[in-house]
């Protein structure tokens, strides 16, 4: 059930009608061949992509499962590689532009720390795609086109959701300090909730920090009645959190993964929204293709592909939980 009333979730563009569960690569190499989609001969292309992954972070595992799976659709060599710090990110991107790949997919989570090595990739004549992060930044950037949800959106949307669900006080748990898309996510919840909300930062590649951070804040403040994670692995955690705490405060998360499909399932996670981040693992790969192959350009080079938002609960966990399985949804 999507609740978003201003959202439009823009399927069309870099794979409008193309999106198909193909059998994942077993790594992220795929191999490259001479003929790809209509039998037409098109050039062997080597594409990068680079994200801000943080060892556990199961969300990823999703994303580079609609990487691999565009990949090998059109005959693609996949090159994965990821670094939560900006600094070691943007090396990796200098990596790939010293090593001539045809094609650079990146998040932006942290993007004037990465402005540097987009700039080399420009001046290589290498197309940049922005992906999952940096839905204000990446025109000023320079990329050439984006796929993603508005976290804008999204957090306006949550905190309205959070008013019909009669919350009076919400902790925000923010996984990763000074992420652009995590700080505008718990700021719009902010805007559009009646009650209070406060941030939490946390530090994500750490689950015994972050489940004893929102522990003691719970036990500290007894009135908060929900806890805000924004990523799949750490409500599970803030669900045990709020557990060994004695608290009653309900759990609702922004993304989702097998294990949280579960979880809302059995009633430990309230809600998830979505982003669908395979499709945005997908369009991003496939993008660069299409770019490459046939010089288009998705959304016009003005416009993101969204992505998203929208809720995942009860009312349709079922429609999602069958794609959970096979490690898409």
């Amino acid at each position: 059930m999507n609740r978003f009333r201003r959202s439009r979730v823009l399927l069309a563009g870099a794979a409008a009608g193309t999106v198909v569960l193909a059998a994942s690569a077993c790594s992220s190499q795929g191999g490259a061949q001479e003929e790809a989609g209509s039998g037409a001969e098109t050039p062997d292309l080597t594409i990068a992509m680079i994200t801000h992954q943080a060892p556990g972070d199961t969300f990823w595992d999703i994303v580079r499962q609609g990487a691999e799976d565009a990949a090998d659709k059109s005959g693609v060599t996949l090159e994965y590689s990821s670094d939560p710090e900006g600094s070691r990110q943007a090396t990796l991107i200098q990596t790939a532009v010293d090593s001539g790949v045809d094609g650079i997919a990146i998040t932006l989570a942290k993007p004037d720390a990465l402005q540097g090595a987009i700039d080399a990739a420009t001046e290589a004549g290498i197309p940049v795609v922005g992906f999952n992060s940096g839905i204000d930044q990446w025109q000023d950037a320079g990329l050439t086109e984006y796929f993603g949800t508005d976290e804008t959106l999204a957090g306006e949307a949550f905190g309205e959701r959070l008013n019909e669900a009669g919350a009076e006080k919400a902790l925000c748990v923010i996984h990763e300090q000074g992420h652009v898309g995590l700080e505008t996510r718990c700021a719009s919840l902010a805007e559009t909730f009646d009650g209070e909300s406060e941030v939490l930062n946390v530090d994500g590649a750490n689950m015994p920090d972050v489940k004893s951070g929102i522990g003691a804040k719970l036990q500290e403040d007894s009135g908060i009645d929900y806890v805000v994670t924004l990523g799949a692995p750490f409500a599970l955690t803030a669900v045990e959190a709020v557990d060994e705490a004695g608290s009653e405060a309900s759990v609702a998360t922004f993304d989702s993964s097998r294990d949280l499909v579960g979880a809302i399932e059995d009633g430990s996670v309230e809600w998830a929204v979505d982003q669908q981040p395979y499709l945005q693992g997908y369009l991003a790969v496939d993008g660069l293709w299409l770019y490459n192959t046939n010089g288009n350009v998705s959304g016009g080079g003005t416009e993101p592909v969204l992505t998203g938002p929208s809720f995942i609960d009860r009312d349709n966990i079922d429609d999602i939980a069958a794609f959970a399985e096979n490690g898409t949804r």
